[in-house]
């Protein structure tokens, strides 16, 4: 597949993303002709809703941005958009633009300017090297401080207050609607309606009636109006679950809603303005859905205007403990108003498995567990159930020892 830096372009062009209005000016004013149109914004997300259009080649980063961590997200330009070079701009790098980009130097590489006298207008500014990181707290609903979720915590926490749109990725399991819905209780939006759609449960004939809605008579059936899903979400949130799935006929449709924000409900010419920001899912590779001719590239980059990845369970042992000591305690006052501990052995068995099925999977094995410990208020490795396919048993263990239910 081809990536985003690939794909053609028209009017190749520089953006520069700071606060600074000074600063913006001067890059502006010392950039060559030649380096194509240029365009400002003041923080990370707008950046990134600008760089996914596919039409840059350049980008100059401030350090300090007031929404998002620059290192952190330069990364994630790397990874999305590998042709695009990147400058991030210090105290001194400024009175260097002019011959860089006159000379054509390979921009990528100068990233850490060597230090000397400053010059124009924003001189003797100084840009923090290391970054204040104050503890960040759990989305609501999630349990780990493992740093892949620190990471994920302080990203959703970061975009959320944006009208970017969001793509949810992780297997099945690992909490995306958590997320979705953490990004919707953090706007400003979380007084307005949070509107879902399972893209995958809803049957395709169906779908499209049930998302753009419909005008009395459109259909055999349509005795009355019916406003749609996205209509319904009006000045709030909607989570479209397992996008993946989403019928190739219906995602130009949704690719024109995302483009506009107007919705034309079957049966009609009337286009309506919609106020919706739209956070989606997908435990697929929508990449390789792409590659396949599965999934719309231009659906893709719009969709993941703002990409958030869940790591899998495995990939969080330290979470794992934790995760199964939460689930217990609300299992415990539900069944017996006593609490539930998980003994360090029956943690140990825990921390040592796949978890393929990742935390919807350890919350039904606590759930098992709870039952077979018949009262007892300590969960030990007897009381540990797991299918077969997914167990990982200690060297020697019989197999007639622990069966599946």
């Amino acid at each position: 597949m081809s990536s985003p830096a690939t794909l053609p372009r028209v009017n190749r062009g520089v953006l520069v993303a700071s606060p600074s209005t000074s600063l913006r000016e001067h890059v502006r004013k010392n950039l060559d002709y030649g380096a194509g149109p240029v365009q400002e914004v003041n923080g990370g997300a707008d950046a990134l809703v600008k760089l996914e259009s596919g039409q840059w080649q350049l980008l100059f980063l401030d350090r300090r941005l007031p929404d998002l961590d620059a290192e952190e997200l330069m990364q994630i330009i790397k990874v999305r958009f590998p042709g695009i070079e990147v400058v991030m701009l210090d105290s001194d790098s400024d009175s260097t633009l002019p011959r860089l980009v006159q000379n054509g130097a390979a921009l990528g590489s100068w990233l850490r300017p060597s230090r000397g006298a400053a010059s124009g207008p924003e001189a003797g500014l100084r840009f923090p090297t290391e970054k204040t990181s104050a503890e960040i707290q759990p989305l609501p609903g999630m349990i780990g401080r493992s740093e892949s979720m620190r990471r994920l915590y302080r990203f959703t926490r970061l975009v959320a207050p944006h009208p970017t749109t969001v793509l949810v990725m992780g297997a099945t399991g690992t909490g995306k609607e958590l997320v979705a819905r953490a990004l919707h209780q953090l706007s400003a939006r979380a007084s307005a309606p949070w509107v879902v759609v399972n893209c995958a449960a809803i049957p395709e004939t169906l779908l499209e009636s049930e998302l753009f809605g419909y005008a009395r008579g459109a259909f055999t059936g349509a005795v009355q109006a019916y406003a749609g899903r996205i209509c319904s979400a009006q000045g709030g949130t909607l989570f479209l679950d397992e996008v993946g799935e989403l019928p190739l006929n219906l995602q130009a449709k949704l690719l024109r809603f995302l483009e506009q924000k107007e919705v034309q409900r079957l049966g009609t010419s009337e286009s309506l303005r919609v106020d919706v920001r739209v956070v989606a899912a997908t435990n697929a590779d929508l990449e390789r859905q792409v590659e396949l001719g599965k999934f719309r590239s231009d659906l893709y980059y719009r969709l993941s205007a703002f990409p958030l990845e869940l790591p899998p369970l495995a990939e969080r042992r330290e979470d794992i403990v934790p995760l199964a000591e939460h689930f217990l305690r609300g299992l415990g006052a539900a069944s017996r108003g006593a609490p539930l501990r998980l003994t360090a052995e029956a943690g140990r068995v825990l921390e040592a498995q796949a978890w393929s099925g990742n935390v919807r999977e350890l919350q039904q094995v606590m759930e098992r567990a709870a039952i077979l410990g018949e009262g007892s208020v300590e969960i030990l490795p007897a009381h540990l159930n797991f299918p077969a396919r997914f167990r990982m048993r200690p060297a020697g263990e019989e197999s007639a020892q622990r069966r599946p239910l």
